[in-house]
């Protein structure tokens, strides 16, 4: 990416449903989102890239993502637009998309020498202006 402008992405990480973020466009705050060195991908038609770190698999982080035929990719991930040379913010109808397709976290298991992925529960954060409700002196 040229320069240190500011990109829209969206970032999807292990056990979790993806989220909107602005990034600088910089190598280091890539790398930091990916927690080391950026690899870029490009297993879909639309212009984006899909930035994982590098060495994921290897320094053993958590599987997240299945990509259809393509891959399972470890660790987290962002997803960015593609201008004709350079990484660029997400355009919104592609935030939309890709936030649904992979709004499901997954779970991988071995099964003899396929790995396969399931479908997560997302779980509902809790909200901490709803507690649970004590009783008074005269409910006890």
């Amino acid at each position: 990416m040229k320069g240190d402008k500011t990109m829209n992405v969206l970032i999807v990480e292990p056990g979790k449903a993806p989220r909107e973020a602005e990034i600088s466009g910089g190598l280091k705050s890539m790398q930091d989102v990916v927690g080391g060195m950026i690899q870029a991908v490009y297993p879909y038609d639309d212009p984006v890239a899909l930035v994982c770190n590098d060495d994921g698999k290897i320094l053993g982080m958590p599987l997240n993502r299945k990509l259809d035929d393509y891959d399972i990719i470890a660790g987290t991930f962002f997803i960015c637009g593609l201008s004709k040379d350079d990484f660029t913010s997400l355009p919104p109808d592609l935030v939309e998309k890709y936030q649904k397709k992979f709004e499901q976290p997954e779970v991988f298991m071995k099964l003899g020498s396929h790995i396969i992925s399931i479908p997560m529960e997302l779980q509902e954060e809790v909200n901490p202006t709803k507690r649970d409700h004590k009783l008074s002196r005269d409910e006890r």
